[in-house]
Parts: C-alpha cells; sequence; structure tokens
C-alpha cells in the first residue's frame, strides 16, 4: 500500500485537502459576487455574502489546524479568519430583509452582533501578541471563544436563529396563502424555506461529530481529535453545510434573480 502514501501523508489527506479547498474557493467567490447582486434588498445581499465569506475562511482555517501548519507556523496562531458565532447572526438577517425588506436595521439589532464582534476582537488581539506568550497557553485558557463553551454557543446560536428564520418564513408563507400575491413572491419563501430545511439537516450531522467529541472525551477520555477519520469526517460535515451555502447563492445568482424582488416587500 506505499503508492497510498505521498511523503509523510496518505493519498486520501490531500484528497480530504483538495475537497475543503474547492469549497472554500466556492465560498469566497459566490459571497463576493453577492456584493455585486443587483436584484433583491441590498442589504440581505451584502449579509449572505458576508456568511459565505465568513464561513469559506473559518474552513480555511480548519484546513489550516487539520494540516498542522499552525504547529509549523505559530505565528500564524489565532489569525482572525474563525467566525463560528456570526454564521447564525448573518444567515438570520440575510432571511429577515430578504422578507421584508422594509425592514429598518435598529440600533437595537447591534445586540445579535455582540458574540460575532467578541469573537473577531479576540482573535484579532491574540493575533498580535508575541509568539513566545500565546504558544505556550492551553486552549482552555482561551474560553469562551476558542473551546468547549465557544462551541456550546455555536451550537444554540445556530439552531435557535435556525428557528426564528423559520417562524418568519412560515408567518411569510402564511400571510401569503391568505393573500393573492404573485407567483414569484411564493417562490421567495419557497427558496428560503428550502434553504433552512437542508441546512437543519446537515447541521443536526455535523452536531453528532461536535457533540460526540465532547461526550467522549469527558466521559471516557477518548480524545477523537486524534482520530484521524474521525476528524476528516467532523470536516467533510462541516465542509458539507458550506457547499450547500455556496451551491444555494450560485443558485440564486444565476437562476434565482429573477425570484427575489428589487426593493419592494414581498407580497
Amino acid at each position: 500500500m506505499d503508492f497510498l502514501v505521498i511523503g509523510d501523508k496518505t493519498i486520501f489527506f490531500y484528497i480530504l485537502i483538495f475537497i475543503l479547498t474547492v469549497v472554500v474557493l466556492q465560498l469566497l467567490s459566490v459571497g463576493g459576487l453577492f456584493f455585486f447582486k443587483r436584484s433583491g434588498d441590498r442589504r440581505s445581499n451584502w449579509f449572505f455574502g458576508c456568511l459565505l465569506i465568513a464561513f469559506g475562511l473559518t474552513l480555511l482555517h480548519n484546513i489550516i489546524n487539520f494540516a498542522g501548519w499552525y504547529d509549523d507556523y505559530p505565528r500564524l496562531k489565532f489569525i482572525p479568519i474563525y467566525y463560528t458565532l456570526s454564521f447564525p447572526v448573518l444567515l438570520f438577517y440575510h432571511v429577515k430583509l430578504c422578507l421584508y425588506p422594509a425592514y429598518r436595521l435598529e440600533w437595537s439589532d447591534l445586540k445579535h452582533f455582540i458574540l460575532p464582534i467578541g469573537q473577531g476582537l479576540f482573535f484579532l488581539i491574540l493575533f498580535f501578541t508575541p509568539v513566545s506568550y500565546k504558544g505556550g497557553i492551553e486552549r482552555s485558557f482561551f474560553n469562551p471563544f476558542y473551546g468547549a463553551f465557544e462551541q456550546a454557543l455555536y451550537l444554540m446560536g445556530f439552531y435557535a436563529y435556525l428557528y426564528f428564520a423559520h417562524r418568519y418564513i412560515r408567518q411569510r408563507r402564511k400571510a401569503l396563502e391568505a393573500r393573492k400575491v404573485d407567483v414569484k413572491s411564493k417562490k421567495t419563501v419557497l427558496y428560503l424555506r428550502t434553504l433552512i430545511r437542508v441546512l437543519l439537516v446537515l447541521f443536526i450531522i455535523h452536531s453528532v461529530f461536535v457533540i460526540g467529541d465532547f461526550i467522549y472525551f469527558k466521559l471516557f477520555e477518548i480524545n477523537f481529535r486524534a482520530v484521524r477519520p474521525y476528524v476528516a469526517f467532523g470536516m467533510l460535515s462541516f465542509a458539507a453545510i458550506g457547499a450547500w451555502l455556496g451551491t444555494y447563492g450560485f443558485q440564486v445568482l444565476f437562476w434565482g434573480r429573477k425570484v427575489f424582488k428589487s426593493k419592494q416587500e414581498i407580497g
């Protein structure tokens, strides 16, 4: 089986890195295009573009960590490309503003961004600290933004905002059913409902890997992060979410752009 080994890595390692890199490029490119999208609410497009870019950068962080490049290049540790706590908020506001373009963002909306901003500042500050300092501190020191508590916030936040987004979609669908509206308005709701439902399924699968790792480590002292296949499948479950977001975004850009109206509220 020597033909499966290239250097000190197996061919499966390089295949995984290739797949993850393709998803990163997809997310960054499609996310960037959303800032130039003319159809639909501009703010909603920007929130979705930021979501794709944040997801792509976080996946890039996972690639660097999995490949061991943080150990080889300690100066890269805590580079601010890890934005898990921003995902649910960006997704929620994309859905909300897409359904209700007339909604005006208020200062009170900033409370939803406290944790994402805190996470970003945390990594930014740690990134510029001396390598001798940040390299000698255990990961548990960096809670809540880089440990078990951060993972709990990430999972609970994602499920909570998925629920709230689904509630907006359901309310809008019922309102449209009670009124005579054009087909495009109904298709917009259908697009968003499909986005949320598929995300829920993929995120449940991803949650199993995250929670399973925590339970086995805390209860049975089994470190699954040292088991490469488990880590690989966990990363693929995360990448699948990104791939779906990128695919959905690509479809909206090139086939669904006529469905999303420009500045008028749906229905």
